[in-house]
């Protein structure tokens, strides 16, 4: 490898747009429900409804940021390394491109599965569905490349 420091690093940008449009939405909600309850209305909304959707929006976006920054799949010149959702640091997982005997995309390519070669039958199996579709087709060049330099 000219160059072993590197690694590419892929996050659940993907799944995060969906937080970032509903937080985005919620805060919109509470904005007006906060300047409806201001009006001169007949029977305005209470001023403390507003606090529901501001509060569920600031929970969706700072979701979002996570969604966004943090990674899911790590390749580096070690292996690959696999962050959950929950509990990253406890759950974290690395396999060593050396235990790694084939890596296999599924046809629609929302699937990866990691076939393990010091084990009978074992296999890691990921879901794509977080990752956006343009890096999908880097994930899958980065490691056939990886693969094909080891046989």
């Amino acid at each position: 490898m000219p160059a072993p420091f590197q690694e590419l690093r892929f996050t659940r940008s993907r799944q995060a747009l969906g937080f970032w449009l509903g937080g985005l939405f919620l805060l919109l909600l509470a904005a007006a429900l906060a300047i409806l309850s201001w009006w001169q209305l007949d029977a305005p909304p209470p001023k403390w409804l507003a606090l529901l959707p501001l509060t569920l929006g600031a929970a969706a976006l700072t979701l979002a940021v996570r969604l966004t920054r943090h990674a899911y799949l790590l390749l580096s010149p070690v292996g690959v390394e696999i962050f959950p959702f929950w509990k990253p640091i406890d759950h974290f997982q690395l396999l060593p491109w050396s235990t790694i005997a084939a890596a296999d995309f599924s046809p629609d390519g929302r699937w990866l599965s990691f076939t393990l070669a010091n084990y009978e039958d074992a296999k890691v199996i990921l879901t794509l569905d977080p990752i956006p579709w343009p890096a999908r087709a880097l994930l899958r060049t980065a490691v056939q490349g990886v693969m094909e330099k080891r046989s």
